[in-house]
């Protein structure tokens, strides 16, 4: 589990909360169809997108408090 540390956990959280507002504009503006996969797939990006980050945060913030306490 090294290869998801906190600030990899936001960056990620990151990329798929854009990514999860980036696709419904794109079909609003008609740029991509509208289909049950792809809106699911949107809805499922932004909320794993803002679980992850909020996870990451919560990691990051309790790795610099035991650096401090230290």
């Amino acid at each position: 589990m090294r290869f998801l540390t906190p600030g990899r956990m936001i960056f990620f959280g990151l990329f798929l909360m854009i990514t999860g507002v980036v696709l419904p504009l794109l079909m609003v503006i008609k740029v991509l169809e509208s289909t049950f996969f792809l809106n699911f797939f949107s809805y499922a990006a932004s909320l794993i997108g803002m679980v992850l980050g909020i996870i990451g945060t919560v990691s990051y913030s309790r790795r610099s408090r035991q650096k401090r306490n230290q």
